[in-house]
């Protein structure tokens, strides 16, 4: 079960077009989501430990990401 709640996600989905979203289909983004998700604030964390920070800025979490799609994942 995902910790991201079914209604944003749906919201999402409806934002990009679809007229209905059923709960199967909105759980399976949420989980996806949620796994890239965690992929990202790990590298985000990584990248805040060897800048000698604790805190996690915006652009952690936006280089993780420029990461992440630079390898393909």
């Amino acid at each position: 079960m995902s910790i991201i709640p079914f209604a944003p996600v749906e919201r999402v989905i409806r934002e990009a077009g679809a007229k209905r979203v059923s709960e199967s289909a909105g759980v399976a983004l949420a989980e996806i989501l949620e796994q890239h998700g965690h992929k990202i604030a790990k590298e985000a964390v990584r990248l805040a430990n060897h800048a000698g920070r604790k805190t996690i800025r915006a652009e952690d979490i936006e280089l993780a990401f420029d990461m992440m799609i630079s390898k393909g994942e």
